[in-house]
């Protein structure tokens, strides 16, 4: 059995659940019951065959309407593992460190090509460090101060996880300094991310190696796994290519507002909502969710 999750940006009404319906039994998926998670919010549909099949025909169904198509079984998931920067936060740390340099251009330029695949992460990366040879160390903070905003849900969707039993683990080729206050504002277990080389008050321009790259997102899965996760009860979520290994090795992969390399790879992807689409993807109405 197979469950489809709608998630509304606004507002989901009979009428395009009853359309979804349709466009599923069309597609051969056989679909039977429907249930609300949050009344006009967020609709499960269940339904028997060809997960593939049904999540091609609800493409665009609705208006601003997320779909998260999985097997039922093991949809409550017990490791989130997820990337940082333009996913648990808003921005894209390194381009806003670049500001206070005067760079952000030519770093934002580098930096959205290599999120989009175009260039060797490992070597776009310590480009882009060295131009911040010299930044004053004091400048690392007043970027995370001044500029860093948590993505919507991210909060509700660790926290409730955690209390559910979950293990939380933020990986991202960002860097400690920025990881480790936004794993611990979130409530993430572990953070994992490059560590920026400084000495006499300044960035010296490197990072220590080996970086936090795709290879490592998908190694910090798996090891997660051999310590006893079961694959199918894990959840990877990002936006970048960087992100594409560790999705595609996860129970539930998912693109968020994400680079097209991204949501071509990934089984699943939110466009619309942000990333509490992920609590209800598991089944989780609002009223259950933990945001203090």
């Amino acid at each position: 059995m197979f469950v489809a999750t709608l998630v509304a940006s606004g507002s989901i009404g009979q009428g395009d659940i009853a359309l979804a319906v349709d466009r599923l039994r069309d597609a051969g998926c056989q679909p039977g019951d429907v249930a609300w998670l949050d009344q006009d919010k967020a609709a499960d549909i269940f339904f028997a065959l060809d997960p593939v099949a049904a999540r091609a025909a609800l493409t665009g169904v609705g208006d601003k309407v997320d779909v998260i198509v999985q097997p039922v079984a093991g949809r409550e998931k017990t490791l989130l593992i997820a990337d940082m920067d333009s996913t648990m936060i808003t921005v894209e740390c390194i381009d806003e460190l670049a500001d206070y340099a005067g760079i952000k251009p030519q770093i934002a330029e580098v930096t959205e090509r290599a999120m989009r695949g175009e260039l060797d992460f490992e070597g776009a990366l310590h480009g882009r460090v060295a131009l911040l040879k010299g930044l004053p160390d004091s400048a690392i903070d007043q970027c995370r101060t001044e500029r860093v905003v948590i993505m919507g849900g991210a909060k509700a969707l660790v926290r409730t996880m955690k209390a559910r039993g979950a293990r939380t683990l933020l990986v991202s080729g960002g860097f400690t300094r920025f990881t480790g206050p936004v794993a611990e504002e979130i409530g993430f277990d572990v953070h994992v991310a490059n560590v920026l080389e400084i000495a006499d008050g300044a960035l010296l321009g490197t990072v220590t190696t080996p970086i936090v790259d795709a290879a490592r997102k998908r190694t910090e899965l798996e090891a997660a796994i051999a310590d006893g996760i079961d694959r199918t009860l894990t959840l990877a979520v990002g936006d970048g290519a960087n992100d594409i290994p560790m999705i595609q090795g996860a129970g539930l992969g998912v693109a968020y507002h994400a680079k097209p390399k991204t949501r071509e790879a990934a089984a699943a992807e939110i466009v619309h909502g942000d990333l509490s689409v992920l609590l209800y993807a598991q089944g989780i109405p609002s009223a259950e969710w933990v945001v203090a």
